[in-house]
């Protein structure tokens, strides 16, 4: 045919047999991560980044005053104060585009613009949720990791799988680069020690470097015990994210067959959230996990006592469970999968309100200038446009989408144990 001006991959579509008048569609990702974010619009005028301010609270008060004190301008009682945290999402644009001839999609089987339309949209959503989810899991992830080359003799340095989490610590509010000045506890093997120093590798070998992981060297500011530079040993932050791992392993390093995800690990999870007083989200917590992480549940003996003569249960005829131990479990195909020492460790997470934000620019796809040479349309913060047609025939449209924002995962270091009585801190 001479008009045909589609790309190779699109020519099926014009021939002389006879063909369906319609498309199907094809396999696609289940969503979830983007929303479990908190929206966070970022104003026009005021920048780039947006930085936002948490408040902490006081300490409560609960030894009684020494009547002897009680005397001066003070009373007896020294001024106290509350601590911040800042975090900042910064605005990055992501987008995607197709081109139309307005004549070739005439001769096609189905509305190629419709098509296309469709086809940019899911590219959209799977796009920013992959970024929702890898700041979420790049956060919860760091701080948390494990030696990678053994400590022949004792010295500061040491190699790990991830230095991520142990480059910035909190100051003032505000995170800055670890130093001398501002070290880092952390805990290596059995011992404790302050890190000052962190350096990446030139070529990121870090098993979660998809998700912001990069290999490095960590130093500290005393020698490091050999024992405690074995490799394979866990490398911990004094102020990481906590990890529940089947069977108390250590490190995931440290997993092997047979290691699942049970009720038991779950109920810990939505305890350590309660103790913190972490906000539910609609009267639950939801987890992400993917569907072979879900089936572990299902062999779990606990959960399997739960359901014990329940034969005309939900959740054993459909094999899903909506909701459970506080938990709201969404599966989704995006959920992470990590190989280590050639083991494919399948990652869920727990989390309540807050977790993540999302800064969404406000002022997405207006402008200064005459807007009415393209057609704009916005869908769940994401502008979808139609440029119209420049070429000289006035054939070819373009179909585009663009979102501006960012994703942002605060650090929650206001919610100091001394003010919230827990015994651990997330």
């Amino acid at each position: 045919m001479t008009i045909d001006t589609l790309p190779a991959s699109l020519r099926p579509l014009i021939q002389d047999k006879f063909l369906d008048h319609g498309f199907e569609i094809g396999l696609q990702s289940r969503l979830g991560f983007r929303a479990i974010a908190d929206r966070e619009p970022i104003a026009v005028g005021i920048g780039e980044t947006l930085t936002k301010t948490r408040v902490g609270l006081l300490v409560p008060s609960t030894t009684p005053r020494d009547p002897a004190t009680n005397q001066a301008l003070d009373n007896g009682l020294a001024p106290q104060d509350w601590a911040i945290e800042q975090y900042s999402v910064r605005l990055d644009s992501y987008g995607g585009t197709l081109d139309l001839n307005r004549e070739t999609s005439l001769v096609a089987i189905g509305p190629l613009f419709l098509e296309n339309a469709k086809k940019l949209g899911l590219q959209a959503l799977q796009s920013l949720d992959r970024l929702a989810r890898n700041a979420l899991y790049g956060a919860y992830l760091g701080g948390n990791s494990v030696v990678t080359a053994t400590l022949g003799v004792a010295g500061p340095s040491l190699q790990v799988d991830s230095v991520a989490g142990f480059e910035m610590v909190a100051a003032n509010g505000s995170m800055i680069p670890v130093s001398a000045a501002n070290p880092m506890t952390v805990t290596v093997g059995a011992g404790t020690y302050m890190v000052i120093g962190t350096t990446r590798d030139a070529a990121n070998s870090s098993s979660l470097a998809a998700f912001g992981g990069a290999s490095g060297t960590l130093t500290c500011s005393t020698a490091l015990a050999v024992a405690d530079g074995a490799i394979g040993n866990p490398v911990v932050s004094a102020v990481g994210p906590v990890i529940l791992r089947p069977n108390g392993r250590a490190t995931t390093s440290l997993l092997v067959d047979g290691d699942r995800l049970t009720a038991k690990l779950v109920l810990a999870a939505v305890a350590q959230l309660r103790d913190n007083n972490v906000p539910d989200i609609d009267g639950l917590y939801n987890c992400y996990l993917d569907n072979a992480t879900l089936l572990d549940l299902f062999q779990d003996p606990d959960f399997k006592h739960l359901y014990e003569g329940a034969y005309g249960s939900d959740t054993y005829a459909t094999g899903q469970v909506p909701c459970l131990l506080g938990v709201r479990f969404t599966t989704t195909t995006e959920a992470p999968r990590q190989t280590l020492a050639g083991r494919s460790v399948r990652r869920a997470i727990v989390c309540g309100q807050g977790a993540l934000i999302e800064g969404d620019y406000a002022a997405l796809g207006t402008s200064d200038l005459d807007p009415r040479r393209s057609l704009r349309h916005w869908v769940d913060g994401v502008c979808l446009v139609v440029r119209p047609s420049l070429d000289r025939f006035q054939e070819i449209i373009a179909q585009s989408w663009k979102w501006r924002g960012g994703f942002c995962v605060p650090t929650d270091l206001t919610a100091d144990p001394t003010i919230i009585d827990a015994p651990y801190a997330i």
